[in-house]
């Protein structure tokens, strides 16, 4: 690391800093109504800056936020806004703020574990990250899809302002995120982002729209999307940009997506954070039409790992010993025997032979039930010495998604 570099904790007075470092290394137009939000999403405590001579030229920071996992909604470290100045890197600068922002959501007993998106892959399993929930994208055809599906509740459609119709998007949302594996609590600093609607986020698209499924016990679900224009030969060729779909029930679920794909003048829609198990594929009859494509999603890193394990459940009954090795928290390394079921779990330290050996990377990936264990071992990430690798207890009743990049 350069002699002159040292880190610490951000301060208020350097939101400003962390902003301007982020808006450069992520290639933004950096406009005064973008960098005014991207300053509002700072915690400024939660950040690791790296300073030279008085200027930021590394952050790594959290957004301090909870997530769902199989069974539990627990408190869990977002990291995000990671990068280091052109001029400083390849000096071990990253991995000196990786391995300080562990240790301080370590110390701070909060959090059992952490979160983040990758922008490069190859990074994060160095800290321990796996990669625990995928996604597809899809870019449909609209005009060549049927949606089918069974019926919704009587209501009815109600165009929004979404920033207007805000309270109504936050209880939708609040109700069905804590029975969806891998999706995230929302603070306030959140929802302004999301339903900020500043030119830079648009991509020559319109303003962000919205609608509102309404029933007769209140709003049952929405959708977030714009609109890029586009005509071609053949005549009108827009794009539906879907940014959100949510909904509890499968028949508002289904109406929403018809609304979509109905809309005039368009003919494709795009989505790019379906599930891996997303229903609209199994709701139309062409579904090779929805076109996805597989993409990675949620990291999962245990920072607790005793208390991550007990704070999630488990499909199926379990009771296993593992050994794991954790280079940057060593206190997680060592051997420790599980037992748990889909009401309780406990983790505890042991000396009896283990079933299988792995690092802290792989409890990482098959945290979410995303990945399984069985496929770890069968690509040698796992060292088996015994039959009882609980690959299916670490699954759930659904795979796990996420509804957003943080």
């Amino acid at each position: 690391m350069f002699e002159s570099v040292s880190l610490r904790a951000a301060t208020e007075d350097d939101r400003r800093g962390i902003a301007d470092l982020l808006l450069f290394l992520f290639h933004e137009h950096g406009t005064d109504d973008q960098l005014d939000l991207e300053m509002k999403i700072i915690e400024p405590g939660r950040s690791v800056v790296a300073i030279d001579e008085g200027t930021i030229v590394g952050n790594a920071a959290v957004q301090s936020r909870d997530l769902t996992v199989p069974g539990a909604v627990i408190p869990a470290a977002h990291v995000t806004g990671v990068g280091v100045a052109p001029t400083h890197r390849r000096r071990g600068l990253l991995t000196a703020m990786m391995r300080r922002q562990l240790a301080d959501i370590a110390a701070a007993g909060r959090e059992p574990v952490a979160a983040l998106w990758a922008s490069e892959t190859a990074i994060y399993p160095r800290y321990g990250y796996g990669p625990a929930a995928d996604r597809l994208r899809f870019d449909i055809r609209s005009r060549e899809v049927k949606v089918t599906g069974p019926a919704a509740p009587p209501g009815k459609f109600r165009l929004i302002d979404p920033e207007a119709a805000r309270a109504e998007l936050v209880a939708i949302h609040d109700e069905l995120r804590i029975h969806r594996v891998g999706w995230s609590s929302r603070p306030d600093y959140w929802w302004d982002y999301l339903l900020a609607d500043i030119e830079p986020f648009r991509d020559g698209a319109t303003p962000q729209r919205g609608v509102v499924y309404e029933t007769a016990d209140g709003p049952a679900g929405y959708a977030l999307w714009r609109i890029k224009e586009g005509w071609d030969s053949y005549g009108p060729a827009a794009q539906v940009l879907v940014n959100e779909l949510v909904a509890g029930h499968p028949g508002v679920y289904a109406e929403l997506w018809k609304f979509l794909l109905a809309t005039d003048l368009t003919r494709t829609v795009k989505y790019d954070f379906a599930g891996l198990d997303e229903p609209l594929q199994y709701m139309v009859d062409e579904p090779r039409k929805l076109a996805p494509r597989y993409a990675d999603a949620l990291w999962i890193r245990l920072v607790d790992l005793p208390a991550a394990l007990e704070a999630r459940r488990y499909a199926t009954p379990v009771d296993v010993v593992f050994e794991v090795t954790d280079p940057v928290l060593e206190a997680n390394a060592g051997r420790w025997r599980l037992i748990g079921d889909k009401d309780k779990a406990s983790c505890v330290r042991t000396d009896d032979a283990p079933d299988f050996a792995c690092t802290v990377t792989e409890l990482g990936a098959a945290y979410l039930g995303g990945t399984t264990l069985a496929a770890l071992a069968t690509a040698g990430r796992i060292e088996q010495f015994t039959a009882n690798l609980p690959s299916t207890a670490f699954q759930w009743y659904r795979l796990p998604g996420a509804l957003e990049v943080f």
